[in-house]
């Protein structure tokens, strides 16, 4: 769980310190950028421990009613970016819609249509642009492990 208020440059908390170097490098730039708009990022979510990230799939199943449609929001340890430090929760949504005009040119792309707040490193989205999204994580083949 991430307290209130955390920024991307909140080297003290976990869920910020471990994501993966590169997401953070490209975060840090893209806030530094939001903030000349009036726009700051928090996160909601983005390292977690294995042991967090289940509990959050048995909440989404209690929640959800099933596996299936649990996975919709919630992936496995085994298969979760948040896991691996590659992906995080941005939250607030003048930080999400300016991600969504300017997140390519940092890399930084939303991956899934339900998910507007979850942004992952795509590197060539710079050059390219972000890739289409996918619906939810069960149209993800990372998930299909």
């Amino acid at each position: 769980m991430v307290p209130d208020g955390v920024t991307v440059f909140d080297d003290a908390i976990p869920a910020v310190a471990k994501l993966d170097p590169s997401l953070l490098k490209a975060l840090r730039q893209a806030a530094t950028a939001a903030a000349d708009d009036g726009v700051e990022f928090y996160v909601n979510s983005g390292w977690r421990s294995p042991e967090y990230q289940n509990q959050l799939l048995r909440e989404a199943v209690s929640k959800y009613g099933s596996e299936d449609e649990a996975a919709r929001w919630v992936a496995t340890a085994a298969t979760s970016p948040h896991v691996s430090g590659d992906a995080v929760d941005i939250g607030r949504s003048n930080a999400t819609a300016w991600l969504s005009e300017h997140g390519a040119e940092y890399g930084l792309c939303q991956i899934y249509k339900n998910e507007p707040w979850h942004y992952e490193l795509r590197t060539h989205a710079i050059d390219r642009g972000c890739p289409r999204m996918y619906a939810d994580p069960t149209q993800d083949p990372r998930m299909q492990q």
